[in-house]
């Protein structure tokens, strides 16, 4: 009897094992990056997106902003906590903003590096979620 709830026993534990370190253990430090840095990146249909980014702590020292899947990577540094970029983008994606991810690279004196990614999305809809992490 005692065979058969081992195998079952050790497979629990194991698994709530596994979903424990895959998640960043027990308490998530995302939620000082997500209080800190806010980035939004909205298309509007004359033909730009606009990237604004800020920095609630004020201490960011560089960003390093690249937009991806265009046919030429857009990429430029900022120094400072925030700021506002206007980039032409003449006509919305055929295959959706998913292929056009925004990135940033951030340096900061007290959080260290940290990457943002978010997604491009029309005026009027809904911003998708930023993803936080560190590298």
């Amino acid at each position: 009897m005692a065979r058969k709830l081992l195998s079952p026993i050790f497979l629990g534990v194991f698994t709530v094992l596994a979903i424990v370190l895959l998640t960043g253990g027990g308490s998530d430090d995302k939620d000082e990056l997500r209080q800190t840095f806010q980035v939004n990146a909205v298309y509007y249909d004359t033909g730009h997106v606009e990237v604004a980014f800020f920095d609630k702590s004020e201490k960011t020292n560089s960003v390093l902003m690249e937009i991806l899947g265009m046919e030429e990577t857009f990429q430029k540094t900022f120094s400072g906590h925030e700021f506002i970029e206007i980039v032409p983008f003449p006509d919305e994606p055929k295959y959706g903003w998913e292929i056009h991810p925004v990135v940033l690279e951030i340096e900061h004196p007290e959080l260290g590096n940290v990457q943002l990614k978010t997604e491009i999305h029309p005026l009027g809809d809904p911003a998708p979620p930023v993803i936080y992490s560190r590298p």
